[in-house]
């Protein structure tokens, strides 16, 4: 399998993934290169039990959890001041794009804030898998990521309502 083409099909997957565990931009941009390096070593050993897109995203979510884990155990550094990603000039869009993109953000905040395996699940329903697929990569039940994925959405509801 040719890395090169995994990579330019699931590259705006692999920048969401990275984008659900990641606030800060600039360890966000290390991140995907710590996932595109981690599919990178493990496509050689990729089986074929299931679609490519759910071994990358599998991959994806298991060196995301590791960089948060790691992160989480070092002194913050403010080096790295901004937190979200950097605009480029606004004037240039409409203020429906504005208000979209401000909506996003708002959501990533909110994903971001909920249990790893609760952003695991909701991050590959967003992608479009299903609960089968959901529970092979996560190695739970299909009726666990369904009750995972119903109470992650009333939690992102019950969010939307109060802003």
């Amino acid at each position: 399998m040719d890395f090169s083409q995994v990579l330019q099909k699931h590259a705006a997957l692999l920048g969401r993934v990275a984008a659900t565990y990641e606030a800060n931009f600039h360890l966000r941009q290390e991140l995907l290169q710590e996932i595109s390096l981690a599919v990178w070593q493990a496509l050689e050993k990729f089986k074929g039990d299931s679609s490519v897109k759910t071994y990358v995203l599998r991959v994806a979510h298991n060196k995301a959890i590791t960089h948060v884990a790691y992160h989480a155990k070092q002194p913050r550094n403010d080096s790295y001041c901004e937190v979200e990603t950097p605009h480029p000039s606004q004037q240039t869009s409409s203020d429906v794009q504005i208000a979209q993109q401000q909506q996003i953000q708002k959501m990533l905040k909110e994903i971001r804030k909920m249990p790893i395996q609760t952003r695991q699940v909701v991050t590959m329903s967003m992608e479009g898998l299903s609960y089968s697929e959901i529970a092979d990569a996560c190695g739970i039940s299909g009726s666990n990521a369904g009750v995972i994925l119903n109470r992650a959405r009333k939690v992102l509801m019950e969010s939307i309502k109060h802003v």
